[in-house]
């Protein structure tokens, strides 16, 4: 009576712990791609609009991941012209308004991460942005935004080994 007892209110402990979590870095990452990608379609004014209508469209995203994603997103906003500067000095042969806004957005949240996030390594980056272009982009970008990353990734001294 007591074991059968113990059991479900265990496993009533661990379901609710599991609710609690915070979201993981890759699907917050995938946020923070998302709201990037449809930045680039809005003016710099309706930014806070935008974000505040995608987490109502989100609403199972928590307080705590909703603050995340925002300060994550508004860091990339931030640091913008330098992270195009430097995308644009290692994409060879493509303008950043030839490239793909899903492949620009990608490469953006990368190059944040590589640039700006000691506790994210450059290879996690790397890695991450490849998993993000074989989802959500053409056959060929998976390559291209490895192939730029890695460029970039050797020129801030940290070579990428695929």
């Amino acid at each position: 009576k007591y074991v059968i007892y113990l059991r479900v209110n265990l496993s009533k402990f661990t379901n609710a712990f599991t609710r609690m979590k915070k979201m993981s870095r890759r699907r917050a990452r995938e946020h923070v791609f998302i709201l990037l990608f449809q930045m680039t379609f809005i003016n710099q004014e309706e930014t806070d609009e935008r974000i505040e209508l995608y987490f109502e469209q989100h609403s199972h995203i928590k307080e705590e991941d909703k603050k995340y994603i925002t300060e994550e997103l508004k860091a990339v906003l931030s640091k913008l012209e330098t992270i195009d500067e430097l995308i644009s000095q290692h994409s060879k042969k493509w303008k950043i308004e030839r490239m793909s806004r899903v492949d620009l957005s990608i490469l953006r949240l990368a190059v944040f991460e590589m640039q700006y996030r000691e506790d994210i390594p450059n290879s996690v980056a790397i890695n991450e942005a490849v998993e993000l272009a074989k989802k959500y982009s053409g056959d060929q970008s998976p390559s291209f935004v490895n192939g730029v990353l890695g460029s970039i990734a050797s020129s801030l001294g940290e070579p990428y080994d695929e």
